[in-house]
């Protein structure tokens, strides 16, 4: 971190002469390739409000944490989201139901369980309230180093096996016939999914989380002429987004993941318009 302070130092900006903006600034960019690479496949694979399934599995998470009395709730949110995909895989490869009707069963169930839990013997909901909304401000410097290991984690996944990925994402079928097992590239994703989410729910909020994992690859697939510029286009909106976002919300006092989210909504509308004016 003292390389990174120095360098933000170096910047004619003021506002990051203070610490925990030097943080928050170093947290959104390595969040941002998060939600880019993943956003792709989340848009590819038709899955839009799965992230928002698992905020609510992990606020669940939260709720039990709290109520366990654990100093970090955020690992039981991580546990459970990832038991929630694992379990959502399990219930998609032996239905016929379509994956949205899946995906609001799991979801209105994790968001009643986890408010049942946090209400419980009357207690206040107040205390909930950073995980609902987030507070990108807080992130401290041993989050941004965890955050940085599942950076590394998927961009290795993605350079290993994108290609899988997308092919089962796309067309399950096929990947099957070369070969390929679905269930299991498919669980793998929904894992690396959950984690991210739980992981930064707590910055950007549940609320908005889930644009921040569809708006930039929906934006990028506008104006993408191809699969390499799908994923860069993606991940350099996020990128964009999550700093402007940042700087936002800083001078005019508000929420951080709900300017993020409002950016990445222009880009989509801007790349929208190009689009069509291409056409």
């Amino acid at each position: 971190m003292t390389v990174w302070y120095w360098l933000t130092e170096q910047l004619p900006f003021s506002f990051l002469e203070m610490t925990f903006m030097k943080n928050a600034l170093l947290a959104v960019i390595v969040m941002a390739p998060l939600f880019g690479i993943l956003s792709t496949m989340i848009v590819t694979g038709k899955m839009s409000f799965f992230s928002d399934a698992l905020g609510h599995s992990g606020f669940t998470g939260i709720a039990i944490g709290v109520l366990c009395g654990l100093a970090k709730p955020t690992y039981m949110a991580v546990a459970l989201a990832v038991l929630f995909a694992l379990l959502f895989s399990f219930v998609r490869a032996r239905t016929n139901q379509a994956a949205d009707t899946i995906i609001g069963v799991f979801s209105s169930t994790a968001v009643a369980l986890g408010i049942f839990i946090a209400t419980l013997g009357g207690g206040s909901f107040t205390k909930f309230n950073q995980f609902l909304i987030g507070d990108i401000l807080s992130v401290t410097p041993g989050e941004i180093g965890l955050l940085a290991i599942v950076l590394g984690a998927v961009i290795a996944l993605w350079v290993i096996a994108s290609n899988r990925l997308v092919l089962t994402a796309i067309h399950p079928q096929l990947a099957s016939s070369r070969g390929l097992k679905v269930q299991s590239w498919q669980t793998l994703f929904t894992a690396c999914v959950a984690v991210v989410v739980t992981l930064a729910m707590s910055w950007v909020g549940l609320m908005v989380i889930n644009s921040l994992l569809v708006l930039p690859a929906a934006a990028s697939r506008n104006v993408a002429k191809n699969l390499r510029q799908y994923h860069l286009f993606s991940v350099l909106l996020a990128l964009l987004g999550s700093i402007a976002g940042l700087v936002t919300a800083y001078y005019l006092g508000s929420s951080a993941g709900a300017a993020i989210s409002l950016y990445l909504a222009l880009f989509f509308a801007v790349t929208f318009l190009l689009r069509k004016r291409a056409e």
